[in-house]
């Protein structure tokens, strides 16, 4: 197991005197900004997370680690942005191990060295819990969620695995647990209310002590499944489009009994809630909807479109309800955020800065400072933002882009010839901000073709 930073304080986040709050990170799955109403959206039904951000704050500049799964998830989990994490794509191309349902390699786990957001606050005295999607690490590897900070843990270990919502098995600390419902397509066990069961649960047995509760549902990814189209059934839309909006109410049902618990239990007040994606709306189900919120480009891509995601907080007492953020953060910044309110140092080189003083609505300027992603497959792409302007090399050889996102959020007119001064920045971060990867030997361009 990684070092892990000390404790500021064993009972005060950051020194404030305030009980330390318990943390539920709820994300979906290819949920694109655009499918919730509070984001805009006309046809699909979302009354509890749209309630979530009427009562807490609703940040409208939130963005995923990268376009993709894993590697999102793994920013998340480190605080290391996509050109220092562990995992920079759903597969490596060199090394890892074999997949569980594939049977080849190239999984690439988290190793015993990479330090977690889970370590972090499992060390600081809080009860930590996954259940959902991990993607992080096959059984048996140094990537399994117990091994990486988490007590307790239920779900799908594999990507390919979780694209079945009915599957005839799931992951329970280190055992393979079968679902006979399941077996022989039955059919009759959802997996997303298998883990909404697990997270209430959790609540329940963990409600006196602080705890961190990460919840990384599966929908609404494809297979798009759900146990009834309803209350869409009758519409006269494509039957994709009427599954994936079931699925999409399905999981703002399931955020609400979560929700729900904790009002229940008296702890609203102590628990942060945090709702997000882990990246932006894949072409499918969604589209008629405009899933991607009028942004440039799909989950895959670099645009907007991949990486800008839903991100809404709720603290009753502690967010004013009704507030609206143009904070510009990304997930990197989750780890060190949470260290913060859980009274413990961030640990030295991570990339991500704690937003805690954004959540209690404090002034925070972090216009100065610049968020960088790539993808390695199919060609090489990088990409970063400082301030309201956004950088894009599209391949590894590519004339750099430059875009104005205040003016033109959907990426739609490249000013790179206008600001020659701003390829010249964006093009020197780029060349330094990454550390070759040995599962994605990528080629960057030579500093004598830059920018």
């Amino acid at each position: 197991m990684a070092a892990v930073a000390t404790a500021a304080s064993a009972t005060e986040p950051g020194g404030s005197g305030d009980r330390r709050p318990n943390v539920i990170v709820i994300m979906a799955d290819d949920l694109g900004v655009g499918d919730l109403g509070c984001y805009g959206q006309r046809s699909i039904m979302t009354p509890r997370i749209d309630r979530m951000a009427a009562e807490g704050m609703r940040f409208t500049q939130a963005y995923a680690g990268a376009p993709v799964c894993a590697p999102s998830r793994c920013v998340l989990m480190t605080g290391l942005h996509a050109g220092h994490a562990r995992i920079r794509d759903n597969s490596g191309r060199v090394g890892g191990v074999v997949d569980e349902i594939s049977g080849t390699g190239h999984r690439i786990p988290l190793l015993d060295e990479d330090l977690t957001v889970a370590e972090v606050v499992q060390a600081a005295g809080y009860a930590t819990g996954i259940t959902g999607k991990w993607g992080l690490g096959e059984a048996g590897s140094a990537g399994e969620p117990n091994r990486q900070g988490f007590d307790e843990w239920y779900g799908f270990l594999n990507q390919n695995h979780a694209a079945s919502h009915f599957p005839d098995y799931l992951w329970r600390d280190g055992r393979r647990v079968f679902l006979e419902a399941n077996r022989d397509r039955g059919q009759r066990q959802y997996a997303n209310d298998l883990f909404t069961e697990f997270a209430i649960d959790f609540i329940h047995r963990h409600r006196d002590a602080p705890f961190f509760l990460y919840v990384p549902f599966t929908i609404p990814h494809a297979e798009l499944e759900v146990r009834s189209q309803e209350p869409y059934a009758d519409r006269d839309w494509p039957e994709a489009s009427k599954t994936f909006a079931a699925m999409v109410t399905r999981l703002d049902h399931d955020v609400g009994r979560i929700l729900d618990v904790l009002a229940d239990l008296g702890i609203e007040g102590d628990t942060l809630v945090l709702f997000t994606s882990d990246n932006g709306s894949p072409e499918g189900g969604g589209e008629m909807f405009g899933s991607n919120g009028g942004l440039r480009g799909r989950k895959g891509s670099l645009h907007e479109g991949g990486l800008r995601v839903p991100m809404i907080a709720g603290w009753p007492g502690r967010i004013a309800a009704g507030a609206v953020s143009e904070q510009v953060w990304s997930f990197a910044d989750l780890l060190p955020t949470l260290a913060d309110l859980a009274g413990v140092r961030a640990p030295a080189g991570v990339d991500g800065v704690s937003v805690a003083a954004t959540l209690r609505d404090e002034p925070q300027d972090l216009s100065d400072r610049t968020l960088y992603w790539e993808r390695p497959a199919p060609k090489f792409q990088q990409a970063a933002r400082r301030g309201r302007f956004k950088a894009l090399r599209p391949g590894p050889d590519a004339p750099l882009q430059v875009f104005d996102l205040a003016a033109d959020p959907g990426e739609t007119r490249d000013v790179a010839a206008e600001r020659p001064e701003l390829v010249a920045e964006f093009a020197k971060y780029l060349a330094d901000a990454r550390v070759d990867s040995p599962h994605w030997p990528d080629r960057l361009p030579e500093p004598d073709r830059l920018p």
